[in-house]
């Protein structure tokens, strides 16, 4: 009998891996940030997967824009069934790629500082971007011309790989339209480096690599917060902030089009949007019943908020492109 028991445990075994195998698997692709140990995929892998009794994979594709980027490449053989982390500045490109469906979510109860209707793209989380400085200093810029003007150093994100870099390149369009290649020109020399996304950017910035930091209205949030350190704020621009809003979206090509509708119905409840505000430090799609956490009230609040429509950022943004690369190449 005693030699039996290996084989017995052989058995036992391999059947335990066909039933792990055998459950459903939903693979999402989503930005560097979203999936870290800080970020919220842990947790709202978590809470799916007890949602769905399924297996939530997050696949890690870069920043937002490298996201739509490799869709494309891959087209219909793309393994993802959803992708996480394109946003308003992406959707007319992403539509006209044909690789997404509608995601079949009929009631959407959002708030959001814009009216929603989209049967393709569905918001998950927003926020302003800006530009993040220490508290300690001293002669912070109140605009772009401000800025360009001053000596102060800024790390900025490439608008061909990043989100926040795109809407950054979008805010000064939106701002000062046909003077836009001249506040570009002037900003040059305060530029210290582009990175791909935004983790590298922020990183950088921490480690006292600049004055300031393209990221969002909110990021002092996280270190109030989660560091209970007062250090950081974000500058308030008399032009006005631009506004990010994050979508996910249904690939065509999935082959667990029913699980991913559950992801999406899954997306608007406490379960995911109860971890955005402490862990992406972002406003949620969605309030959560608890509301937002103690330190959102001290954040800056733009007077005015800034957005080009998906076709007019589609339209613009190769224009805004050439602006951006003449002006720091020289």
């Amino acid at each position: 009998m005693l030699s039996l028991i290996p084989a017995i445990a052989l058995v036992l075994l391999s059947t335990g891996i066909a039933w792990a195998d055998d459950r459903p698997q939903l693979t999402v692709y989503t930005y560097d940030s979203f999936v870290s140990e800080w970020g919220p995929g842990p947790a709202v892998k978590a809470e799916f997967e007890q949602f769905c009794d399924c297996d939530l994979n997050f696949v890690a594709a870069g920043d937002g824009a490298s996201l739509l980027a490799r869709l494309k490449l891959e087209g219909e053989r793309s393994d993802a069934d959803v992708v996480l982390g394109l946003d308003t500045n992406l959707m007319a490109d992403a539509l006209d790629s044909n690789l997404f469906a509608p995601h079949g979510v009929s009631d959407l109860d959002l708030d959001l500082p814009i009216d929603w209707i989209d049967e393709i793209f569905l918001p998950f989380d927003w926020g302003y971007f800006a530009f993040v400085h220490d508290t300690a200093l001293s002669n912070v810029p109140s605009n772009f011309e401000e800025l360009a003007a001053s000596d102060l150093s800024i790390i900025i994100q490439d608008p061909r790989s990043s989100t926040p870099g795109l809407g950054l390149l979008l805010w000064v369009k939106a701002a000062y339209g046909e003077r836009a290649d001249k506040i570009w020109a002037d900003l040059a020399d305060n530029v210290v480096t582009v990175t791909p996304g935004w983790s590298e950017a922020y990183g950088l910035f921490l480690e006292g690599e600049s004055d300031m930091v393209l990221s969002y209205t909110t990021s002092p949030a996280y270190h109030l917060i989660a560091e209970e350190d007062p250090s950081k704020a974000a500058a308030l621009f008399s032009e006005g902030h631009y506004l990010q809003i994050e979508v996910a979206a249904k690939l065509t090509s999935t082959d667990n089009s029913e699980l991913a509708d559950q992801f999406f119905e899954f997306m608007l409840t406490e379960g995911f949007q109860g971890v955005i505000p402490t862990t992406n430090w972002m406003y949620p799609a969605a309030i959560p019943t608890a509301g937002l956490p103690d330190g959102f009230e001290t954040l800056i609040q733009p007077e005015t908020s800034l957005l080009l429509s998906p076709n007019e950022a589609r339209d613009l943004r190769l224009r805004a492109l050439v602006e951006w690369r003449a002006a720091l190449s020289r």
